[in-house]
């Protein structure tokens, strides 16, 4: 087992997770899965926070500005495709409007209050969809890709056990992060990036060609996607172990800024009795 990272003094963060939207027994629910809530307790060293799917009636600037990192997860639904110009398709169900209601307009948000993002499998793909690009419903069906859909297989080490390797882009923060070219990941996903956001760089690529892994440009703090799940079992796997750890950095040097008390000169005068 991977050794558990050294964590660094100063406040815990507190990272946001969007939930996703379920109706169980009728009744209306918020989810996040376990596995995520733990990277970050565990891998990150910060505090987790589930944000529910409300979406306009969440203030976003509110809610920015009391995290310090944003986690966006993976998911069993996927992103609608009215959101990037394509019809909708049964094909491409389940969707869940009221996730990417949520999420969407918070990645733009938060990206530019600076807020540090870590994006996973769907939540990759809404950072492609909501900075304007667009996605792939079923990545199998194209001629020359393979399936990259989760392991038919009731063990879930098989199901999130390494399957293909992926090119890391040389001189980029993936690559400076693993310290290597190449990484063996897992993959458990229908839908894949088509066009590529303007703001956004490819960090990793399958052997098919499939975008595997992003970074925003010219962001002022970490901010990247993996199409991959990094979260599962997160402290025994070295990269995943160096990914959460970066990103949990980032959220402790926001938290520690925050937590910065006003200089006495700015501090405001107090009201006269």
């Amino acid at each position: 087992m991977t050794a558990i990272p050294a964590m660094s003094l100063g406040p815990k963060p507190f990272i946001g997770l969007p939930a996703c939207s379920r109706t169980i027994d009728g009744m209306p629910y918020h989810t996040v899965g376990d596995k995520y809530l733990r990277a970050v307790a565990e891998a990150a060293d910060g505090i987790p926070l589930v944000i529910p799917a409300f979406g306009d009636l969440l203030e976003l600037p509110d809610l920015i500005s009391r995290l310090d990192g944003l986690l966006l997860t993976g998911s069993p639904s996927n992103v609608h495709p009215s959101h990037y110009g394509a019809p909708a398709h049964p094909d491409a169900e389940p969707h869940d409007p009221h996730r990417d209601a949520t999420t969407l307009p918070l990645i733009r948000a938060a990206l530019d209050e600076g807020l540090p993002l870590l994006a996973i499998c769907r939540g990759m793909q809404e950072l492609n969809v909501a900075l304007g690009g667009t996605l792939h419903a079923r990545v199998h069906e194209l001629p020359g890709r393979d399936d990259h859909r989760r392991p038919q297989h009731e063990d879930l080490n098989v199901q999130y056990g390494p399957r293909h390797e992926v090119t890391l882009s040389a001189g980029g923060a993936m690559a400076r992060l693993a310290g290597r070219e190449t990484l063996m990941v897992n993959s458990l996903h229908w839908q894949a990036i088509d066009r590529i956001a303007p703001t956004l760089t490819v960090e990793a690529v399958a052997t098919d060609g499939t975008i595997e892994a992003v970074a925003v440009r010219n962001a002022p703090a970490f901010a990247i996607g993996v199409q991959w799940h990094p979260e599962y079992r997160a402290l025994e796997d070295a990269f995943s172990t160096r990914l959460f750890a970066a990103f949990g950095a980032a959220a402790r040097a926001r938290a520690a800024s925050r937590s910065q008390p006003l200089d006495k000169a700015a501090a405001p005068a107090s009201i006269a009795t």
